[in-house]
């Protein structure tokens, strides 16, 4: 998934030739076109279910792996060593099969040091068209005379700090997605990174560190539109601190300068054309004298 989420943003987004991704990825020429020309933005595949005789002492030999990780190498037991040891336990499996286990193992603790580091540092300081930051509000509205809970979605550009703001009833994945969707289409454009939080509708697990399980219909999304998705530390706000403010701002100025709505469709920013609705304009332009045409800025 990741693998053909980075070959379609380096030749639709970045236009690298197709000879420059084979020699990166190292794939034939044949599958880099395979992926390009159907389209997918997910790979689809059946991989079917092989039961292996390592599964029962699987978690055995994950232990002696990390028992043995945290020796000095001239300490350490071999993987022959190790193989060994499960066979004197019952184990009557190949060499190959708790090879190729300890490999992946390495492989995943490797990859899990080297994005867990100590203290991230999170730029402030962003280029044009270099990421925009999404986050969820929630906010109550009276629509049509009744007092309503909403879920309000805020889309800033890190650079420019133009924003979108669109309300809605659910945090569903068709919410989320029609908020970026109409995002990208006001702001005139997609930029290179997204920054969110780790809401339940892009994560599906919080691994160590950076670490992320991302859902597949987010993954699959952002494989779409090209950008590349970047989640921040738990209970760490600061990291998009731009559109925190934004919410915070939008929340207590906006739906509390004017909390009556005949309906959903009367939200700021609603309309077609990029300009403010009518009955928000006086509110906005009193406490967002810079927005205007969100259209006309540099992404």
């Amino acid at each position: 998934m990741d693998l053909l989420s980075v070959i379609r943003r380096w030749h639709f987004r970045d236009g690298k030739p197709i000879r420059e991704i084979e020699r990166r990825t190292g794939l034939s020429r044949n599958t880099i076109r395979k992926y390009l020309r159907s389209g997918a933005v997910e790979p689809k595949f059946k991989v079917p279910e092989r039961p292996s005789k390592l599964d029962s002492y699987s978690d055995k030999l994950t232990t002696l792996l990390r028992i043995e990780a945290g020796k000095s190498r001239k300490q350490r037991r071999t993987v022959k060593q190790m193989h060994a040891e499960l066979v004197a336990l019952g184990f009557d499996g190949s060499y190959g099969r708790v090879a190729a286990f300890a490999r992946k193992w390495k492989a995943d603790r490797q990859y899990e040091q080297q994005t867990s580091g100590r203290g991230p540092f999170v730029p402030l300081v962003f280029a044009p068209g270099e990421a925009f930051q999404f986050d969820w509000s929630e906010e109550w509205a009276i629509l049509g005379g009744e007092r309503t809970k909403l879920q309000v979605a805020h889309t800033k550009l890190s650079h420019s700090r133009a924003f979108i703001v669109r309300a809605y009833l659910l945090q569903t994945h068709e919410m989320l997605f029609d908020a970026l969707t109409q995002a990208f289409r006001v702001l005139g454009g997609v930029a290179r990174r997204g920054i969110f939080d780790n809401m339940k509708t892009a994560v599906d697990r919080i691994g160590s560190g950076k670490a992320r399980q991302v859902n597949a219909r987010f993954a699959a999304m952002a494989s779409h539109y090209l950008f590349e998705p970047e989640f921040c530390n738990p209970a760490s706000g600061w990291e998009k601190g731009q559109v925190e403010k934004n919410v915070q701002d939008g929340d207590c100025r906006i739906f509390c300068a004017r909390g009556l709505f005949p309906s959903l469709a009367d939200e700021p920013f609603a309309e077609d054309d990029g300009e403010l609705c009518p009955g928000l304009e006086p509110f906005a332009r009193r406490f967002f004298p810079v927005v205007g045409r969100v259209v006309q800025h540099q992404i």
